[in-house]
């Protein structure tokens, strides 16, 4: 879910750049299989709840988020992809949700029915898929048991390469231990993500500051002062 440019900061030699792990252009697998090439700009439509679903989709470049819109006009943010991601399957003729970028963005993508035609394809997309599936059970625990708090924290820890995952070994040092984080989703957006109001994100950003754990720089900017710190609210502790 990197959907941030982000950079490590540390006040001595050794700080070292995060951004290429998150936002680096990456080499599309359907273009070994003839994929066309779209280019979005930020907010921008590739396809619509409801469409009819003839494609599938490789992020190659950008960030781009998957939502559902209730009757009443409520949204869930389903899913934020990162370069490599897989989307536009359906379980059915139509789209079940609305894709939509967050920054500029490229696109491949390939008719359903040459999927169809190639095992090396279809093998290809097991193993995106497979680990998509993984990061969407994550989710799953996130909105169904984490508390606000946890849920910020685990949003924002998400974003940060090499750490808080399993076998990490914390910082090399505590001047590496702090990160730099430019957001391009909106508080709406990651409330809509997290399953939570716009007011509670705010809430427990302030409450985190207030903390010392992060720095808010500006609306799009978050400093994390200590990452250890927040990676122990994440509930995975």
């Amino acid at each position: 879910m990197a959907y941030f440019e982000a950079s490590v900061t540390g006040q001595g030699s050794g700080a070292r750049t995060g951004g290429a792990a998150l936002c680096a252009p990456v080499k599309a697998s359907f273009s070994e299989f003839g994929g066309k090439t779209s280019e979005y700009e930020t907010h921008a439509v590739v396809y619509y709840e409801g469409d009819d679903a003839k494609r599938l989709y490789e992020l190659v470049r950008g960030s781009l988020m998957l939502y559902k819109l209730l009757p009443d006009g409520r949204r869930q943010v389903v899913e934020v992809l990162r370069p490599g991601d897989i989307f536009g399957l359906a379980n059915g003729n139509e789209h079940d949700c609305t894709a939509e970028t967050l920054t500029d963005s490229v696109v491949q993508e390939i008719d359903l029915r040459q999927v169809e035609r190639s095992d090396e394809l279809q093998r290809t997309l097991t193993k995106c898929l497979t680990n998509q599936m993984r990061v969407l059970h994550e989710h799953a625990v996130l909105l169904g048991r984490k508390s606000a708090v946890e849920r910020v924290a685990s949003f924002f820890m998400h974003l940060v390469p090499d750490r808080g995952g399993l076998g990490c070994t914390g910082p090399q040092d505590e001047e590496n231990d702090s990160f730099d984080l430019q957001l391009h989703m909106t508080r709406q957006e990651i409330a809509d993500y997290l399953g939570l109001t716009i007011e509670t994100v705010s809430r427990v950003v302030s409450d985190l500051k207030r903390r010392g754990v992060i720095r808010v720089d500006k609306a799009d900017k978050i400093h994390l002062n200590r990452i250890c710190s927040l990676c122990q609210m994440t509930g995975m502790h």
